[in-house]
């Protein structure tokens, strides 16, 4: 049964519902591009591809002296509920209708970006829609650090106003947002023998929310990473452990839903360490009552036997590592209320060969700022003796409040729904940060439908949101047709 059925705008649904049938994860575009180049060859329409595989597509206006980019990114993050037996590289998404709202099985929706680039497609396709002379630019890698934004050249986009439809709150206007960039540390630890009379134990903490890291990093909600390392922490000083193996996390840009640790403990102690783990279990519950009530820590003995493990030392050392890293806001802006302005996401640790790798990612919208936050992240894993690196740097995108277009849009809006829009700077990276950074004298804004729980699979996209995301889009261009903007 198509989840979709009937809904409106017919157009765009039909077109998400194509791309949701297309895996399309963060390097693994080509499909979709392809998908795009014969949507756009079927209608006629110039394209581009760049070296980087974003796909710029013009369409004429039917008049009007100023063009407009409308700008979304073509990746998903692919994010799956533990035992999902869905393959990212190769399964259509399973999409379900949950009252007004449609979410995917088991899986990321991918709603973000994909509802921006099916409205794109369906204005691509439409000989009814009233606009001024279009590029549309389909990028690339956004969500791997905004990969394909950054090789857009001037060329590329020659108009002077860009539309971003990569934003998650309907009746909201972005007009900028953070800059980023990911601390890496890698930690050689020392390993031996496993010791006789050892017993194996599973640690794992799973089942969580999780989230964007930008954007749901203030909601307060638990970091699996953070919550091993914390009972860890709290056994490894009562009890002799040797730490096995410690991995937690899939990528910079989500809260870690899942952690597993293996160690090998004294057979007397495993009594004693299911106690510590059911305390520590009811203390965590009560922690995160609100926040994520399916917050579970659960210790089992295991018949996976390790082939070695860290000496005490070492173990201490990656366990205090773990405990040191900060994670969420570290200040808040003071310009916009309630608007985090700097953050820290501990978001992988694992073992690579025979190093430990803790991937962490900084946000601010001050430069400043950001850079202290990396700084702090890099300290504490000097102190460990870490090697560390610092990956990925993209600008904040900083706000104009005098901005032409966020004008028009607030007209447009209050014309249609009678209402002040919001107009807000999110914690979060945009590419209208780096595609204005590269392309000088872009005046920009970001807005779209609601979209709640991106970055995993409790993401969804409100029905209803979306019609009107796409009449308020249509009107706009309407009037962007009949005016420089």
């Amino acid at each position: 049964m198509n989840a979709l059925a009937g809904l409106s705008p017919e157009a765009l649904w039909e077109h998400f519902l194509a791309v949701s049938r297309i895996p399309r994860g963060s390097g693994n575009e080509g499909a979709v591009v392809t998908y795009v180049a014969t949507v756009a060859s079927t209608a006629g329409l110039p394209f581009r591809i760049d070296r980087a595989g974003n796909i710029i597509v013009k369409k004429r206006g039917a008049r009007g002296p100023a063009g407009v980019a409308l700008q979304s990114h073509l990746d998903m993050v692919c994010e799956k509920r533990e035992g999902s037996p869905h393959d990212f590289e190769k399964d259509p998404l399973v999409l379900v209708r949950d009252g007004p709202w449609i979410k995917a099985r088991d899986t990321t929706l991918g709603a973000d970006n994909g509802i921006g680039v099916a409205a794109m497609l369906a204005i691509m396709t439409s000989n009814d829609i009233v606009h001024p002379d279009l590029e549309l630019v389909f990028t690339v890698d956004e969500e791997a650090g905004l990969v394909g934004a950054q090789s857009l050249e001037r060329q590329d986009i020659t108009s002077r106003t860009l539309i971003n439809l990569d934003s998650e709150e309907e009746g909201t206007f972005c007009i900028g947002c953070a800059g980023g960039i990911h601390t890496e540390l890698r930690l050689e630890p020392d390993f031996m023998s496993v010791p006789e009379d050892t017993s194996a134990v599973l640690v794992s903490v799973s089942g969580l929310t999780g989230g964007h890291s930008g954007v749901d990093i203030h909601l307060g909600r638990p970091n699996a990473i953070k919550l091993i390392g914390r009972f860890l922490h709290a056994v490894d000083s009562a009890y002799s452990i040797h730490l096995a193996d410690l991995s937690g996390g899939t990528r910079h840009n989500v809260i870690p839903r899942d952690a597993r640790a293996l160690i090998h403990a004294s057979p007397a102690d495993i009594g004693a360490l299911h106690n510590e783990a059911a305390h520590w279990n009811g203390i965590l519950k009560t922690e995160y009552e609100h926040a994520d009530h399916r917050v579970a820590l659960v210790l089992e003995e295991s018949s996976e036997q390790a082939a070695r493990v860290l000496t005490p030392e070492s173990t201490k050392t990656v366990i205090r590592l773990v405990q040191a890293l900060p994670h969420g806001p570290l200040r808040f802006n003071p310009e916009w209320e309630g608007v985090v302005d700097t953050s820290t996401n501990l978001a992988v640790c694992r073992f690579d060969g025979d190093e430990f790798l803790v991937v962490t990612s900084q946000r601010s919208t001050t430069p400043s700022s950001l850079h202290d936050a990396a700084s702090q992240v890099a300290s504490i894993g000097e102190l460990a003796g870490c090697t560390v690196s610092h990956l990925g740097a993209y600008p904040a995108w900083r706000p104009d409040r005098n901005s032409a277009i966020l004008s028009t849009c607030r007209d447009v809006y209050r014309e249609i729904t009678g209402r002040e829009p919001n107009v807000k700077v999110i914690h979060a990276g945009l590419e209208c940060a780096v595609i204005g950074e590269k392309i000088k004298g872009l005046d920009m804004i970001s807005l779209g439908p609601t979209i709640v729980g991106a970055h995993s699979p409790d993401e969804r996209v409100h029905i209803e949101s979306v019609a009107r995301f796409w009449d308020f889009l249509l009107a706009l261009l309407e009037r962007l047709s009949a005016k420089a903007c």
